[in-house]
This record gives C-alpha cells, structure tokens and sequence, in this order.
C-alpha cells in the first residue's frame, strides 16, 4: 500500500468512528473515487487498535476511577455514580453483541446494497437533527437512569444495520432520553470501547485464520494515523459540540446520502 492510501484510510477510520457520520457510506465512496481495492483483514484490524486506543487514551483518567469503582461494586463498597457508569457501559454492550452473532451474516448479505446506505444516512440523519432540537438536554452520563441506558444499548444494535453510524444513533438516543450533548456524546465514546474490542477480535480471529502475509509497515503506519485522527476527533468534537450543535453533521449527512442515491 502506498502512503497516501494508507493515511486516506486511516484518516476515515478515524474521524468516521466516532463523528455521527455514517462510516459504512464512506467506505463506500472511498474505493468508488480512489479505484483502491480492498486493503485487507490485517490493515483492518490495525486501525480498529489505532481508534481503540485512541479512545481509551482520551479517558484514560475516567476509565481507572470507572473500574476501580466498577471493582468497589462488587466488593460491597456501594454503587457510585462511576461505578454505575462502568456497569451502563457493559451491559450497554449486551444487545450489540448478541445482534452481531445472530444476524451478522444477513446484514453482511442483504443489507450492504448502497440504496440501503443511503436512506439509513439520510434516514438517520434527520432523526439526530430532530432528537437534538426537541431534547431536554438535563442530566449527565453519571445522572441517567437505566432506561436511557436500556434504550441507548438498543439503539446502539440498530447501528449494525450500514449507514446508521454508531456513534450517531447513540448520541441520538441519549439526547432523546434528555442528556446533554456532551453526555451523550462521552457516552456514545464509552460505549464504543467493547465494541470495538469486539469488532477488533473478530476481524483478528479471522485474520489468523486466513494467514494472510502482512505489510508491517502498512498496519503501523495505519495504526499511527488512526490514532492520532481519532484522538483529534475526539477532543475537537466534544469542544466545539456546544458551540456547533449536530446540524453541520445533519446536513453533511444528507449531502452524503444524495451523493450515494446519484452515484449508485
């Protein structure tokens, strides 16, 4: 892979993982304008680490208080607001997980069609924008109760279905159970770390399997560009949420399905 192709992509994982844009429709067009063939299970697995690292780098310090208070739960210690948000991340990983294994494979079949894409990105674009205009915006991931975490695991499901984006209808989800931007926004970040663990220990499963010859140079680089992508993404996105609002997203996103229903 040249440097170029290897930076391009990785930059897409990176920003995509995490802004609520549709990943799927990007990954798209990316070949469909470039001509690149697929860059392979091993390139993959490396910018899913980059991104994963970089998301558990950015909440580093929310993450030791999180489990150490997730352990003190189960010590008898009592439950905290950071151990409850520990538990709402693992059991908010339950439906996902369970969605994977039963339907992976019908997705992967008939649900890839870039018709599809387009009006999940459409679709679920004008859903953020609704969520985000109407919600109350009162509590914190901290303050929630376990039925916005109910919902927003069952939300996070629907975004196996290509075109939704995870962090998007999460963020959806959260702000329709009255959570401020930034909560549903750090949350929908929290959540995304099993996930990824999950989706990572898949592709890599399936990569032993193949035992397929590797460019090592290729996954560093990719691993390096994801990382630092997803780390600016992160930080920048949770700084200017306030000030932005999900509407430059929401309009993004109909121009992106447009682009997809005329292309395809």
């Amino acid at each position: 892979m040249e440097l170029f192709q290897i930076l391009v992509l990785a930059l897409v994982q990176g920003l995509t993982e995490f802004l609520p844009i549709s990943s799927s429709a990007h990954l798209i067009l990316v070949p469909q304008f470039t001509g690149w063939g697929d860059q392979g299970l091993a390139f993959d697995v490396a910018v899913h680490f980059g991104t994963l690292m970089a998301v558990v780098g950015y909440f580093r310090h929310e993450l030791v208080v999180m489990f150490s208070e997730w352990f003190g739960s189960l010590t008898g210690k009592g439950m905290t607001p950071d151990a409850r948000l520990a538990w709402a991340v693992g059991l908010g990983t339950i439906p996902v997980g369970l969605a994977g294994l039963l339907f992976k494979d019908g997705i992967e079949l008939y649900l890839r069609s870039p018709l599809v894409i387009a009006v999940t990105t459409i679709l679920f674009g004008l859903l953020l924008w609704w969520a985000d205009r109407t919600s109350k915006q009162q509590v914190d991931e901290h303050q929630m109760g376990w039925q916005a975490v109910v919902m927003i695991a069952l939300a996070q499901a629907i975004a196996l279905i290509p075109g939704t984006s995870r962090s998007g209808i999460t963020i959806t989800a959260g702000l329709m159970m009255g959570l401020t931007r930034q909560a549903a926004a750090r949350f929908s970040f929290l959540l995304s770390i099993p996930v990824i663990v999950l989706a990572g220990g898949l592709e890599t499963k399936a990569l032993i399997e193949h035992d397929a010859s590797v460019d090592w140079n290729a996954l560093l680089l990719g691993t390096l560009f994801s990382a630092i992508s997803a780390y600016l993404c992160i930080h920048y996105f949770l700084k200017l949420l306030d000030r932005i609002g999900m509407v430059p997203f929401v309009v993004y996103r109909l121009l992106l399905g447009v682009v997809l229903l005329l292309a395809f």
